[in-house]
């Protein structure tokens, strides 16, 4: 009798998600092909989607985009987020972390989240009844989403450290006084994740040429930000709950009070590159309503030593300047706002000045610049030691040139006047929107006429303008009414120049790519003397000024314009009064 065969068993289809269907559907993947990549998210017990992009079957890439437009869902770059802007209080991080989601925002009664898979029904009906809102998904890849999940769920410190990574060494600073800070027995300051963190945010400063760190904290976020060529850049949000750490770790480093929180307090310290290069920094801590703000100034030596020509004076600009400086008594006065280059400009001119047969002694608030062979005196007004008590014990030091940081009331301008009509050359800063005005404003001050017009022999009017990336500018197309409003006139427009735009490119800051100075020399004639004895006004000296041949602010940034070193714009903006 013969044995009937077996009946043959037929493949019975697993049952795919709702994702694998779609991309089945899409013609993305086979059906095989499907169902074996689900198999094996079900046997190691990980997500169909995880085993998808980690087989290497689909990129992350590739099939956010598939899925953004099969399922006609908006596609998120978590690379532009930050992720401790996002809301920490609509869903628990370790459901998310588990669910692979990122919650985004809220709008109304509906909940943004990020996600890779917008098919899991269940993930939403998960979200809807935790945070009781109604989900709107976008699509973010699967990598990236990952990586922000994980670091939302980690601690602080895991936070820091994967905001720094491994490549950032420790134990490279040192006090004003080159001891070293040494280790410190409150943790508050000992923490390695906050010391790696603040020495990476110095190291970019530096490598991204920033002039000041801010470190800033608000109530539910901590800002780091950068100032480069005269802008400030938002860099980095790390976690709240580092402010006060942080704040203790640099105070700590700049041999302050680390229990006061309540007043201002002002440092420096100084942070070491190998054994030939170091670099100093000026540290100001403020209380706010949410903790204390630190601003960090980076001192560049180097900079005053760069010479005058690299400052951006022009040729009769450089000339005047060093005529004045050569002379053996007489004040030069250099004007204009905060963060306008003055002080660079009165060290490049001390620079020149310094020799071994010269006394030179500084009073400033505080000195920024380190220079060896000048007498620097930091000025204490809580101590006594004022800029008129610094200036008065210099007369008594034997003193050939003296070097004011500002001259901020009367008795500082009478002394420093007086020290330039008994024989000593005197360099110091006042803030006035251009030289003509500095007259005025000493004046006003109470300095009799006679005494300006005698002592005073020339003053320098400063801005700086960003200079253009010498890699990617490119002709600007403008109008010629905006050329004559901008104060060119009619017979420069020739065809003769061209002027340039900013436009963007790996190598700069969006077109811009360092400074340049903008600057108004004018030296004391007899003619400007005789309007300031008889008390003109600044437009009378402006005007005098003029005849001599003194280019303006506006006029200055014009010609550099001409040159190709900014853009017009540019200079309207930072000669704007």
């Amino acid at each position: 009798m013969a044995v009937a065969a077996p009946p043959t068993r037929r493949h019975t289809p697993l049952a795919l998600p709702g994702l694998g269907r779609a991309l089945v559907q899409a013609g993305m993947l086979d059906q095989q092909a499907a169902e074996a990549i689900f198999q094996r998210a079900e046997d190691q017990r990980t997500s169909f989607i995880a085993e998808l992009t980690g087989s290497g079957a689909l990129s992350a890439y590739d099939l956010a985009h598939k899925v953004s437009e099969a399922f006609s869902t908006p596609l998120i770059d978590l690379d532009a987020a930050a992720p401790q802007k996002l809301p920490k209080d609509l869903m628990d991080a370790k459901v998310c972390a588990e669910l692979r989601v990122l919650v985004l925002s809220k709008r109304g009664n509906r909940l943004m989240v990020a996600t890779a898979d917008p098919s899991d029904q269940a993930a939403a009906e998960r979200i809807k009844f935790a945070s009781g809102l109604q989900v709107d998904w976008v699509i973010a890849e699967y990598d990236k989403l990952s990586r922000w999940v994980d670091v939302l769920a980690k601690s602080t410190s895991e936070v820091l450290d994967f905001m720094v990574g491994d490549d950032v060494l420790l134990d490279e600073f040192a006090a004003t006084d080159g001891l070293s800070d040494g280790p410190t027995p409150n943790s508050e300051v000992d923490d390695a994740p906050v010391v790696k963190f603040l020495q990476k945010m110095l190291v970019d400063a530096i490598s991204m040429r920033a002039s000041d760190l801010h470190f800033e904290p608000f109530e539910h976020q901590y800002r780091v930000r950068f100032r480069i060529d005269g802008e400030l850049r938002e860099v980095a949000n790390p976690p709240v709950a580092i402010k006060d750490k942080l704040a203790s770790r640099i105070k700590v480093i700049s041999k302050l009070d680390i229990s006061e929180k309540r007043i201002p307090q002002d440092g420096r310290m100084k942070m070491n590159f190998g054994k030939d290069r170091a670099v100093d920094f000026r540290v100001s801590t403020l209380p706010t309503l949410f903790g204390e703000k630190i601003v960090i100034r980076i001192l560049d030596s180097n900079s005053a030593k760069l010479g005058i020509d690299a400052l951006g004076y022009e040729p009769e600009e450089k000339e005047r300047l060093l005529k004045a400086i050569a002379r053996p008594h007489g004040m030069v006065l250099v004007t204009g706002p905060t963060g306008s280059g003055k002080t660079v400009s009165l060290y490049t001119c001390l620079n020149l000045l310094n020799k071994p047969g010269v006394n030179i002694a500084t009073a400033e608030d505080p000195s920024e610049i380190n220079m060896p062979g000048i007498n620097q005196v930091n000025v204490n007004e809580k101590a006594g030691l004022t800029f008129a008590a610094a200036l008065k014990s210099f007369l008594r030091q034997d003193p050939d040139i003296i070097m004011v940081g500002e001259i901020r009331d009367l008795e500082t301008a009478d002394i420093s006047i007086k020290a330039a009509q008994t024989g000593h050359l005197v360099l110091s800063t006042l803030h006035t929107n251009d030289a003509p005005a500095t007259l005025t404003r000493l004046r006003n001050m109470g300095i009799a006429p006679f005494n300006i017009a005698s002592s005073v022999i020339l003053i320098t009017a400063q801005r700086l303008a960003r200079r253009l990336c010498v890699a990617c500018k490119e002709p600007a197309e403008l109008p010629e009414s905006a050329y004559l409003d901008a104060g060119f006139e009619s017979h420069e427009l020739d065809g003769s120049w061209v002027s340039y735009r900013p436009m963007g490119c790996s190598a700069c800051n969006n077109g811009f790519k360092g400074r340049v100075g903008i600057y108004e020399v004018m030296p004391i004639s007899e003619d400007i003397q005789r309007i300031i004895l008889r008390e003109g006004s600044a437009l009378e000296i402006a005007e005098q000024a003029r005849k001599e041949g003194v280019r303006s602010l506006r006029t200055s940034g014009l010609h550099k314009v001409k040159l190709g070193l900014t853009s017009l714009e540019e200079v309207v903006a930072v000669t704007n009064e």
